[in-house]
């Protein structure tokens, strides 16, 4: 599991000054892409490698609202892994009060870069 930090900005806000939703899927992403560098498996490591990890889903589920200037953590953790698929499940959590704010889940595919065929890890 890792945690990356975000301080929320303006433009990320609706009228209310409250996250939008479109917002916590690009946390996701940031967090996974945090996540697979600390493990030493990031993008570029990844497509000089020939591989490529499309999403296949994201979801999300909102238990609070998220507001300008805070500061969330989101952690990530790596739930499934098969070789050809992996599953990542996210918190985001209040820096200062420690509420939740989100959690979610994305699910994606290990694929040659070049057929865009499925390929394993496992090998």
């Amino acid at each position: 599991m890792t945690n990356w930090q975000h301080k929320v900005q303006y433009y990320e806000t609706d009228q209310m000054q409250i996250v939008h939703h479109s917002n916590y899927i690009r946390w996701f992403e940031e967090a996974r892409t945090y996540l697979m560098e600390e493990m030493n498996f990031g993008h570029e490591k990844m497509e000089a490698e020939g591989i490529v990890v499309p999403v296949l889903s994201v979801s999300s589920e909102f238990k609070t609202m998220t507001r300008f200037g805070e500061t969330v953590a989101i952690e990530a953790k790596i739930t499934e892994f098969t070789g050809v698929k992996m599953t990542i499940e996210y918190r985001i959590i209040d820096q200062e009060t420690g509420d939740l704010r989100c959690i979610g889940e994305s699910k994606h595919a290990f694929l040659d870069k070049e057929t865009y065929r499925p390929i394993s890890l496992k090998r």
